[in-house]
C-alpha cells in the first residue's frame, strides 16, 4: 500500500477526511493508493472530538484543538514530517452572500493565507482549499486572484491550480450546496487536475430520498427532536412544502414582523421532490430546516444525512454544536469524488472531467 498522509486545517468534524476514506475504497481496485490522516487542526473542542472519535488513525496527538494563528507548520511537521496532500475549509463568514461582504479584509478573509507556510513547509503533492460561492464577487473578483496568486506561487514548486464551483446536487449530494473549490497539483509534477463530471444532471438525489431511505433506526445517536414553540408548529401547518415564511399564506397573527433583508431560509421546508437547500451551521429562529410534512424542525441525524455523513458517523457536544459541526462541513460524498478525481489525476488514470467554470488570470 502507497501512504498518501493528509494534513488539515480548519478540519471541521472530519467530512473531507471520511471523503478521503470513502475514496480508498473506490479506488481500491484501480491504485494501491491510500489516504490516510497524518495531522488536523481545528478551533472547537468538541469538532475535534467529533474527528478524533471518527477517522480512523486520529487521536489526541494528531488531532488538535488549536487557534490556526498560534500554531506553525514546524509544530505540525513534529507531528507527521511530510504530508502528500494538504487540505483546509478556511471560515467563509466574509465570503458568504449573507453578511457584510468584507471579504479580504474582513477578520476571517485572512485566514487562507494561513494555508501559504503549510505548503512552504511540505510541499505536498496536492492541496484543497474550499469556501462558498460568494468568493467569486467578493471585491470585484480580486479577492479570489489574490487567494490564488499567493497559493500558486506557495512552496518551492509552486502550484497549477483549477478553482471550480462545484453544486453538489449533481453529484448525488442531495442538497443544493455551491462551494468554490480550489485544487493544487505541485507544478513539478506537470499534471493538471480538471474538475469530475457531475454524475446527476439527470436525476438529483431528493432529500427525502436521503431521509427515508433507508429510515433512521430509533437508537441512532444525534437523532433527539428539538422542541417546537406551539407558535412554530402554528406557521408551520400554514407552509406548504418549498414555502418559507414569505412566500406562505399566513395569518396576520402568525407572519414576521421583521423589516430588512428577507432571507429565504426563514421557515422553510423542504421539497420532498428535489434536493435540499444548503443546511447551514447556525442562524436563529426559522433557520433549522423544516420537514417537508411534519410540523418540525430536522433532527441533527437527518441534516447529518443531508450533508451524506453515515448514521455510524457520531457527533459529540451539545445540539447547536452538532449543529454547527454539521452545517460547516464539506459534504463526504462530495469530497470522497474529489478525492478519487485526485489520485487518477496523479497515477495518470483517465476520468470524465468538465472545463473549469471560473475563470482564472493565472
Amino acid at each position: 500500500m502507497k501512504k498518501i498522509i493528509l494534513g488539515e486545517l480548519f478540519s471541521g468534524p472530519g467530512g473531507l477526511a471520511i471523503g478521503a476514506e470513502m475514496a480508498n475504497e473506490a479506488i481500491a481496485d484501480i491504485s494501491d493508493s491510500r489516504f490516510v490522516h497524518g495531522w488536523a487542526v481545528d478551533y472547537h473542542d468538541e469538532t475535534v472530538e467529533t474527528y478524533r472519535r471518527n477517522v480512523e488513525g486520529a487521536t489526541e496527538k494528531t488531532a488538535i484543538v488549536s487557534d490556526v494563528r498560534k500554531i506553525t507548520a514546524k509544530d505540525l511537521a513534529k507531528i507527521s514530517k511530510t504530508i502528500d496532500g494538504f487540505a483546509y475549509g478556511f471560515p467563509c463568514n466574509d465570503f458568504s452572500l449573507v453578511g457584510e461582504h468584507k471579504g479580504i479584509d474582513g477578520e476571517f478573509g485572512p485566514l487562507y493565507s494561513y494555508g501559504v507556510p503549510i505548503l512552504n513547509e511540505f510541499n505536498p503533492k496536492f492541496f484543497i482549499a474550499e469556501n462558498v460561492g460568494g468568493i467569486r464577487s467578493a471585491n470585484e473578483g480580486k479577492t479570489l486572484l489574490k487567494i490564488l496568486d499567493d497559493l500558486s506561487k506557495a512552496g518551492k514548486y509552486g502550484y497549477v491550480i483549477t478553482p471550480h464551483l462545484y453544486k453538489f446536487e449533481e453529484y448525488g449530494i442531495p442538497q443544493a450546496r455551491h462551494r468554490v473549490i480550489m485544487v493544487g497539483i505541485r507544478k513539478n509534477l506537470k499534471l493538471t487536475f480538471k474538475p469530475p463530471a457531475p454524475t446527476h444532471l439527470k436525476k438529483f438525489k431528493t432529500c427525502q430520498e436521503a431521509i427515508e431511505k433507508p429510515p433512521i433506526k430509533p437508537d441512532a445517536k444525534n437523532n433527539e427532536l428539538t422542541k417546537q414553540h406551539p407558535r412554530v408548529v402554528a406557521r408551520l401547518r400554514h407552509i406548504k412544502p418549498g414555502e418559507n415564511a414569505w412566500t406562505a399564506k399566513l395569518p396576520a397573527h402568525l407572519k414576521l414582523n421583521v423589516t430588512g433583508a428577507q432571507i429565504s431560509q426563514i421557515y422553510k421546508r423542504l421539497d420532498p421532490k428535489k434536493p435540499a437547500y444548503t443546511i447551514t451551521g447556525s442562524g436563529g429562529g426559522g433557520t433549522h430546516v423544516y420537514h417537508w410534512s411534519e410540523d418540525r424542525a430536522l433532527t441533527n441525524r437527518e441534516r447529518a444525512r443531508l450533508q451524506t455523513f453515515p448514521d455510524s458517523f457520531v457527533f459529540e457536544g451539545n445540539k447547536e454544536a452538532i449543529r454547527r459541526q454539521i452545517g460547516m462541513a464539506v459534504p463526504p460524498e462530495g469530497a470522497k469524488v474529489l478525492f478519487t478525481a485526485i489520485i487518477k489525476t496523479l497515477e495518470g488514470i483517465d476520468y470524465p472531467f468538465v472545463e473549469s467554470n471560473i475563470d482564472s488570470l493565472l
